[in-house]
């Protein structure tokens, strides 16, 4: 994985107490002795902590992770969601929404250019919800005319194999998020 632009400052250390004002689900003492400090990079990079753990907690301002690394970080993730889309399908105006949220990181766009793109990117997202909405309707409507005990069958069977699925993916996802955090991130 490639470094990132970092910032130059280094990370604030962290301790319990400060992690427990953020209210947590659960206290930190699960995983470190009340007397822990560390930085974000230290949390990151604890693999006992569950992935999406350790980005709720570092991906804050007062964990560290300045306002340019959490728009860049989210772009990244922007970007790896869309691999999952086959490319036709893939509206330009989500594409170009993360090209200025990129820019405005950067300071190469205006917040105006930034409420356009997001809200172009909102209207692309209402969209596809609607053409989505569109196909289920017309699938529904031809799997009505079709022996229901079959589609039955089908449907649980599919998914049951997606849902064997979904938490490997899930957590292979949140396992490469954190990946990238602590490429952004100062060491």
């Amino acid at each position: 994985m490639k470094k990132q632009n970092t910032p130059s400052s280094k990370l604030p250390l962290l301790t319990l107490s400060i992690i427990r004002t953020w209210t947590p689900c659960y206290d930190p003492i699960r995983w470190y002795p009340e007397t822990w400090s560390g930085t974000a990079q230290t949390i990151l990079k604890d693999d006992r902590i569950p992935a999406g753990d350790r980005l709720w907690c570092v991906l804050r301002v007062d964990a560290g992770t300045d306002e340019k690394t959490q728009r860049l970080f989210a772009c990244w993730c922007a970007r790896e969601a869309l691999k999952l889309i086959p490319e036709k399908e893939i509206d330009p105006r989500s594409i170009k929404a993360i090209e200025v949220s990129e820019n405005f990181a950067y300071g190469k766009a205006t917040k105006e250019e930034l409420a356009a793109a997001r809200d172009a990117a909102r209207d692309a997202a209402r969209d596809a919800a609607w053409d989505a909405a569109w196909t289920a309707t017309r699938a529904a409507a031809k799997d009505a005319a079709r022996d229901a005990a079959w589609d039955a069958a089908r449907a649980a069977a599919w998914a049951a194999a997606r849902d064997a699925a979904r938490p490997a993916a899930w957590a292979a996802a949140r396992d490469a998020q954190v990946l990238q955090l602590i490429s952004m991130l100062p060491a």
